[in-house]
């Protein structure tokens, strides 16, 4: 039976965030992976506040499976490897990359979090928390590939419902000191689960998907933030009308809710950054409700050689937020 959560349980965040996609994976072997921690240090020098890292575990050969909305993919998207591509495993890059930096936050975009066990990827999250002070938050959705849920043993129709059983097993162990839980897939009682993690109830979750019944179901319940995918990403405007008006039918206050959107980094002719310009949409995108700001299209910390150009991107988002 779906508990509506109170609407009190997740609090806005009072400024807005700023931050970038790690690229984590590479069509063929990139010859190390040294390049990591120099990005991820260079943007907590820099004054990014957040950055995403994806998750695959296995690739079949459909690949062209990830253009099909029907089954989760992105319309006309294309998946930027082959089945052999290199990826790294997201929470566990996250864990070594918490070592080398102080303040920014790492988040999944997104985990395909019904793959792993929930005792277990309850545990590693609460762990990478405890041992970073409180900067990872988890960014899941059911993914579009079949192959992978068949490769783990999972029935690829039933991913939704095991995806809202994998984060209501992870809250229970991290909201009760003495954990139990009943349902259809698994029971447990008298469970003891430590350390819980440092952030007020527990890892943050955040939901993606378009704005369908399922989706925002599982937003209402677990959210603490949307990540838009496909139309809804698109126009983001309209998406989060649709966001707030499917949360609030659910009985929670959308106001809760933070949403990601990107935005791109706009270069001049020579190809120097236009700072001004780049920024031009924030203010409309603070008054349409978006909270964490992605640095999209022309940006790219591998390819953003020079430090100074990431620091000039942050002072001038500062500058329009007021931060």
């Amino acid at each position: 039976m779906l508990v509506k959560p109170l609407a009190t349980e997740v609090a806005m965040p009072t400024t807005p965030t700023l931050s970038a996609m790690l690229i984590t994976f590479s069509p063929d072997d990139p010859g190390g992976w040294a390049h990591l921690a120099e990005q991820a240090t260079a943007a907590d020098r820099a004054g990014i506040d957040r950055l995403a890292l994806a998750d695959h575990v296995v690739f079949g050969e459909n690949l062209e499976a990830y253009s099909d909305p029907r089954t989760g993919g992105l319309a006309g998207g294309r998946q930027p490897t082959g089945p052999d591509g290199h990826w790294l495993e997201p929470l566990t890059t996250i864990a070594h990359l918490t070592a080398v930096t102080e303040r920014i936050r790492f988040m999944t975009g997104i985990l395909i979090a019904a793959l792993r066990r929930p005792v277990v990827l309850a545990k590693t999250l609460a762990t990478i928390d405890v041992l970073s002070g409180g900067r990872v938050d988890v960014g899941v959705g059911v993914g579009w590939q079949r192959e992978e849920y068949e490769a783990a043993g999972l029935d690829y129709s039933d991913r939704g419902a095991q995806l809202n059983h994998t984060l209501e097993v992870c809250q229970t162990l991290w909201r009760q000191q003495v954990a139990e839980h009943s349902s259809d897939r698994l029971q447990f009682s008298q469970i003891h689960q430590m350390p819980k993690p440092t952030q007020a109830k527990g890892v943050p979750i955040w939901v993606s998907g378009t704005v369908n019944k399922a989706s925002m179901r599982r937003l209402a319940r677990f959210g603490t933030g949307w990540i838009p995918w496909g139309p809804d990403a698109a126009d983001i405007t309209s998406g989060i009308a649709k966001m707030r008006a499917a949360v609030s039918a659910e009985g929670r206050n959308p106001d809760d809710i933070e949403v990601v959107s990107s935005f791109a980094v706009v270069t001049r002719d020579d190809g120097s950054l236009d700072v001004e310009a780049t920024m031009e949409p924030v203010p409309r995108l603070i008054e349409t409700g978006v909270t964490d700001f992605r640095l999209g299209s022309g940006f790219n910390l591998r390819a953003l050689d020079a430090e100074q150009r990431v620091r000039e991107l942050v002072a001038g988002f500062h500058a329009v937020t007021g931060r």
